[in-house]
């Protein structure tokens, strides 16, 4: 098995025995980053752009991380330092960038779809870093790696996401990709933050907390995500912490001793209580660590691929 595309775009596309590879490799890649010498010389050679035209500090670090640990020139641009300001287009941007024979660009974007339009039209390879309220494939892989690592397998799970769902590019990619592995999805959060056509993801919408988490084996938790509303959608974020918060008696109403996880940036006492947040259920920094590598394997497939 092996991943032969020219991008990576998007967790929907994914099928199993690609995800189970990636993931597979992305384990290789945690021992590198645990030596003394993290540091192997794959991508000698090739050169990657994180061009991001928003903020990040996990997924942008990690990129750029990965990149220098498989020995690439890794080249960092943010919107707010490029000429995006002058008027520039990304398509433009995109393009001379490419011009100057980048191997992989590295893209983050406000805009749903974005990404995957940047792809159709270069010959560079092209990833995927969170596009709009459409995906962050990346997420979910690392996600995938880190639930398989504190469960030992993916099939037959039950994972609960709770909290912001309909702005969430990280809930779609991961709603994706667990039910492409077998994995039993549930939902809770506000009405206001449940998409209207939920169904078609194929997950189950919890009433309460208490039916959230009860039998769940994973617990993953998201912020309020106020850059994607266009008005408030609740009413304060201390009413929302006391029905939809993450907190040790919460935590007691679960049976099957779930992990918790949550993609970052955490509001502690919002969505996640600073007890459960650096509790022993908690995989979060474990996520942080996975990211590294499984983008170190998602860079090397599209370095490889493009070649």
């Amino acid at each position: 098995m092996s991943y032969e595309h020219k991008d990576f775009i998007s967790s929907k596309c994914l099928t199993r025995e690609e995800i189970g590879y990636i993931l597979d490799q992305a384990k290789a890649f945690r021992e590198i980053n645990r030596r003394e010498i993290k540091k192997v010389p794959t991508l000698r050679g090739r050169t990657i752009v994180n061009l991001f035209y928003e903020a990040s500090t996990r997924t942008r670090t990690s990129f750029e991380i990965a990149g220098k640990r498989l020995g690439a020139d890794v080249i960092n641009i943010s919107a707010s330092s490029s000429s995006a300001v002058k008027g520039e287009t990304l398509m433009d941007t995109v393009k001379n960038i490419e011009a100057m024979a980048a191997d992989v660009v590295v893209i983050r974007h406000n805009c749903s779809g974005a990404v995957k339009f940047i792809a159709d039209n270069v010959k560079a390879g092209i990833v995927n870093a969170g596009d709009g309220l459409n995906e962050h494939p990346t997420q979910s892989m690392l996600d995938l790696l880190t639930i398989e690592m504190a469960k030992g397998s993916l099939e037959g799970l039950t994972v609960t996401i709770i909290g912001d769902i309909a702005h969430s590019r990280v809930a779609r990619s991961d709603i994706w990709a667990m039910k492409t592995c077998g994995m039993r999805v549930k939902v809770f959060g506000p009405p206001t933050m449940i998409p209207v056509a939920v169904d078609a993801f194929g997950v189950e919408v919890c009433r309460n907390m208490e039916e959230a988490v009860s039998d769940a084996d994973v617990i993953i938790m998201l912020r309020i995500q106020r850059e994607r509303m266009s008005k408030l959608l609740i009413p304060s974020e201390r009413e929302y912490s006391a029905v939809f918060g993450l907190t040790p008696a919460v935590m007691e109403k679960a049976a099957n001793n779930p992990i918790v996880m949550h993609p970052g940036p955490i509001n502690r006492g919002v969505e996640l209580s600073s007890v459960v947040a650096d509790s022993g259920d908690s995989r979060i920094l474990d996520q942080v660590e996975n990211g590294v590598a499984v983008r170190m394997a998602v860079l090397t497939f599209i370095a490889v691929a493009k070649n």
